[in-house]
């Protein structure tokens, strides 16, 4: 008889048949920077998340680095917001300031600047606005400047996530105009329109002021769709493609990662997160289990990069491990 259980007979045989391993080097941990003095705000819908003002960043840092991961997702909250955004892509903007605090009292951390407009705009869209209609084409030359200025500040990867069409070529070819011909563009490729953003903008302090994003963010129920958006992004310049959400479009990951030979990253994003810490907080569910379960999903439908708000903790148990 052919058994398969002689190869789960103990965990050093399940572990030398593994065929999915997930490597701390391979998370990648978001960070909320806001203005102001001795700021760690909590974010109340995702427990263990803060808003740090560049002044308290150092202490995350730590515990970053403690964790050995070293890769960050830099978000950034203005203390001023207007129509255009103006504070995206300015020199001493938030996020600027916080890039260059970074590299240079903590220069091992790679930092990845996510790109778009809707944490700095009045309106809270990832665009310019008409009316209730969100610009495309008039919205490119914003999101160029925001990345070329990242890239002034240190930023190791731009990552675009306003899902408007054309942005990778623009940003390409801003970044090269401007001598950074070596930085890479993560885009969020297949960017769904998605329910399990909400705490997120609570976090960002970013939710549409009207209306919302489904004009410009993908349709929940197409796959196709994606295939078509990232053979775009490809041709655009973009160097490692984005799935996001991450655990709700697994089927997305799988085809994408099959289809196209470019890195790929996931978002494990913030509604997956606060629906796990809910949950483990009522007692309903094992975190750790859950999390390492979910993480080695995205892994296993394909993700090179997982983008979590669990990777400091995730990162530990697998030193446990």
């Amino acid at each position: 008889m052919r058994r398969m259980r002689r190869l789960r007979a103990s965990a050093a045989i399940r572990s030398l048949v593994q065929e999915t391993r997930l490597h701390k080097e391979q998370l990648v941990y978001p960070l909320f920077v806001t203005e102001g003095e001795n700021i760690k705000n909590p974010v109340d819908s995702m427990p263990g998340i803060y808003q740090y003002s560049i002044d308290r960043l150092g202490e995350e840092c730590e515990r970053i680095r403690e964790s050995g991961v070293r890769s960050l997702l830099l978000f950034g909250i203005p203390a001023h917001k207007d129509a255009a955004g103006s504070q995206a892509y300015d020199r001493d903007g938030i996020t600027q300031r916080a890039i260059r605090y970074l590299k240079k009292e903590w220069s091992a951390f790679l930092v990845i600047a996510d790109v778009c407009l809707c944490e700095y705009t009045s309106h809270g869209h990832c665009g310019l606005v008409d009316g209730c209609r969100i610009l495309n084409d008039e919205t490119l030359p914003l999101l160029v400047k925001m990345s070329v200025s990242l890239a002034e500040a240190g930023a190791d990867i731009i990552a675009p996530s306003d899902m408007m069409d054309g942005r990778v070529a623009a940003i390409r070819g801003g970044l090269d105009q401007a001598g950074f011909t070596e930085t890479p563009i993560l885009s969020y490729s297949a960017k769904y329109a998605s329910g399990y953003y909400a705490p997120f903008r609570d976090a960002a302090h970013s939710a549409p002021g009207f209306g919302d994003r489904k004009t410009y963010q993908m349709d929940p129920p197409n796959v196709r769709e994606a295939m078509r958006e990232m053979e775009a992004d490809i041709a655009e310049g973009a160097d490692i493609l984005m799935v996001k959400p991450g655990l709700a479009y697994l089927d997305v990951l799988r085809a994408a990662a099959e289809r196209f030979d470019y890195p790929m990253a996931a978002y494990n994003v913030s509604g997956e997160y606060a629906m796990v810490k809910a949950a483990a907080q009522n007692g309903w569910i094992d975190e750790r289990r859950i999390v390492m379960e979910n993480l080695l999903a995205m892994r296993r439908a394909g993700a090179d990069i997982i983008i979590t708000y669990h990777a400091l903790d995730a990162a530990g148990w697998l030193e446990d491990a």
